[in-house]
């Protein structure tokens, strides 16, 4: 009897989970379900297959001051284009990806009904958007929040200073996982390892594989839990 329930509970949980692996989140400018665009611009063209994104969407992710978020990149002195690059590229990834349902989580903010967190970066990719950056300068380490805004245009806010990056964010770790509030983790996998999700790749999307490992993980500890708590299961 154990083995028919932990089948069918298999098997129900499986099938509830297949638009975790191809799903777009509820956010400002995401579609409603992922889809081809073939159109997608610059950085953003490894979606086009299958994207959350629309063309318009890419080519604002690489304008400053875009109507996507009004975020100003330069709000200490510009950016250097080695590093704005990571930034646009992320971009691309939390506005194409229609591989994050295993991360998604409900958000209470006006811009956005859902969120990701804790999104398993590869190391090496973390290690080298903080190399690429380390001569910048910000004010803040969370860039979700705290900024000025009277001006409709994110500035540093009243009592903080523009200071080096690395004094901002010593490690590759503090920049991936406090810039955006969790909404990555970093972890000690490398591209390719399908571990941990990509920021840029050619061709297939190696995401969606890790997105399956992630949600099958998901599932034994949900099942595992499910066993520990209900007596029934326990006969």
């Amino acid at each position: 009897m154990l083995l028919v329930l932990a089948s069918l509970l298999t098997l129900t949980s499986g099938t509830l989970s297949l638009d975790k692996l191809n799903m777009c989140m509820d956010g400002k400018h995401q579609k409603t379900a992922p889809g081809p665009e073939g159109q997608l611009f610059l950085q953003c063209t490894p979606w086009r297959d299958n994207a959350c994104c629309t063309a318009n969407t890419t080519e604002e992710a690489h304008e400053d001051n875009s109507y996507l978020y009004n975020f100003n990149w330069n709000h200490c002195g510009a950016m250097s284009p080695s590093c704005k690059r990571h930034f646009i590229q992320d971009t691309c990834f939390y506005e194409c990806s229609p591989h994050l349902g295993p991360w998604i989580q409900p958000a209470d903010e006006s811009w956005r009904k859902e969120r990701v967190l804790n999104v398993p970066i590869c190391k090496d990719e973390c290690e080298q958007w903080w190399e690429d950056c380390k001569d910048d300068f910000t004010c803040k380490s969370n860039w979700h929040k705290g900024w000025d805004w009277s001006s409709k245009v994110n500035k540093c806010p009243e009592g903080s200073k523009c200071r080096k990056w690395t004094e901002v964010f010593p490690t590759p770790k503090s920049m991936c996982e406090e810039i955006w509030s969790n909404s990555y983790l970093y972890t000690t996998h490398l591209k390719g390892s399908g571990r941990c999700m990509q920021l840029w790749f050619s061709g297939k999307n190696p995401n969606r594989e890790v997105a399956e490992y992630y949600n099958q993980a998901q599932q034994s500890r949900s099942f595992a839990n499910e066993v520990g708590i209900n007596p029934y299961f326990q006969l």
